[in-house]
């Protein structure tokens, strides 16, 4: 009994004394993306909102590992693109992303109150892209094949689960020793080009529609939608740019607290930002 008792008191310890080193995390913001319907890089053009959560380990006082999900949403229109108004596609797809990576703060916490900080790690997202017809009826458009995926020139469905490699910069403040709040710009490049279901050329109509379908046809081109209407172009006309992947990203709020700190927390083994001595964990 005198060991359980002993095995179960030091594990608590060991647990209290880790746990001031985790920090849970939020995110409050915006998501967006950068491809063939929306070709700026960063911008809050029809951006939508976005919210995330998270837990950080602090490793040093200015290293942490991070663990989160993120959620939003992405959409482009080439109507207010402007650039290819008389391509006249449109989409929007939900996006959720887990990410696992290193944050690094430029300058301690323990010595001042404000520091930059950098990130980078790996993610896994999810996305489906959809729009909605002249009728005003969604449609998913993986499943389609607007490219002609499936029969057309050796060209294959697209994943809608994929691999991105985020990174990013922030500013971040301890407004004591248990709650930080920041703001950050993160950015992810991705391995497919079909976040928005755009990027190479059109297929053949005909086989278009023998092998995928009307619908498929009627949402693979919509400039005959427009007044004046266009026609469907020829087999291999520019749709897309294969040979640029698409991003996305996340830019908002942060906000961190400790689990279990304690106002002489601290992992510096020195001083607190008045110069006093603090306790170490």
């Amino acid at each position: 009994m005198k060991r359980f008792f002993f095995c179960l008191t030091f594990l608590w310890t060991v647990f209290f004394t880790q746990a001031q080193r985790i920090l849970v995390t939020g995110f409050a913001g915006m998501s967006n993306y950068q491809g063939d319907l929306q070709d700026k890089r960063f911008t809050f053009d029809q951006a939508h909102l976005a919210g995330g959560l998270g837990v950080a380990y602090e490793l040093t006082d200015q290293l942490f590992i991070t663990a989160g999900f993120k959620m939003g949403k992405i959409s482009g229109d080439d109507k207010k693109a402007n650039k290819n108004a008389t391509r006249n596609l449109s989409f929007s797809s939900p996006l959720s992303e887990i990410q696992l990576g290193l944050e690094y703060d430029l300058i301690s916490l323990k010595v001042q109150d404000l520091t930059p900080y950098v990130f980078a790690g790996v993610a896994g997202f999810h996305f489906n892209p959809y729009t909605f017809d002249s009728l005003g009826r969604k449609a998913y458009l993986q499943p389609l094949g607007t490219e002609g995926q499936g029969f057309y020139n050796g060209r294959k469905k697209y994943n809608l689960t994929g691999v991105s490699i985020p990174f990013g910069a922030g500013l971040r403040m301890a407004l004591n020793q248990q709650v930080r709040v920041g703001f950050e710009i993160g950015l992810r490049k991705t391995f497919t080009d079909y976040l928005d279901d755009v990027s190479t050329t059109y297929a053949d109509k005909s086989q278009l529609l023998l092998n995928n379908g009307s619908r498929a046809v009627e949402l693979a081109f919509r400039a005959d939608e427009l007044k004046p209407a266009f026609s469907y172009p020829a087999a291999g006309t520019v749709r897309g740019n294969p040979a640029s992947k698409d991003w996305y990203y996340f830019a908002g709020f942060t906000i961190s607290v400790r689990i279990n700190g304690g106002e002489g927390s601290s992992l510096n083994g020195g001083k607190s930002r008045t110069g006093c001595p603090v306790n170490v964990y």
